[in-house]
């Protein structure tokens, strides 16, 4: 199963940093239930972000690079997300070299942080290997606010 944590890329200064968000839904099958409710699981507010950081690194090279991460510092959960929070994840590229790549990034519902994570370690590899170069690129124009491409 292929998740697909990024509604919208809002903002995306190449080589600099990326603001996405995900709007979540009850309907949506990955709840976890914690006795107080309905919670998403950590790892996947992570892998929202991590999905924003490899957009970020996708832009940044014109569709050319695509990050594959390697490891991650530290990463702290704040407070559980709920259904029908809107989740903006914001990504900041530390250093970044054609080969690999370190971030970090926050993801915040209604500016609360409620994951933090630092030393995203990632390889840039050729995103041909993995995708099609022009599905890429159609999704990128979507999630930048764009129509559908025919």
């Amino acid at each position: 199963m292929r998740f697909h944590l990024i509604d919208r890329i809002e903002t995306c200064a190449p080589r600099e940093h990326i603001t996405a968000r995900k709007v979540t839904s009850a309907e949506e099958t990955y709840w976890q239930d914690t006795g107080d409710g309905p919670a998403l699981p950590f790892g996947l507010a992570l892998e929202a972000l991590c999905q924003s950081a490899t957009w970020l690194i996708m832009l940044s090279t014109d569709h050319r690079l695509r990050a594959a991460l390697l490891a991650v510092g530290e990463a702290t959960a704040h407070r559980p997300v709920r259904p029908g929070e809107v989740l903006r994840m914001h990504a900041t590229v530390e250093s970044m070299t054609e080969e690999a790549a370190l971030l970090d990034g926050t993801v915040t519902v209604d500016g609360e942080n409620v994951l933090e994570a630092s030393g995203i370690l990632c390889a840039l590899i050729d995103a041909e290997r993995l995708d099609d170069p022009a599905a890429t690129r159609r999704m990128a124009h979507q999630l930048q606010g764009g129509g559908p491409v025919g």
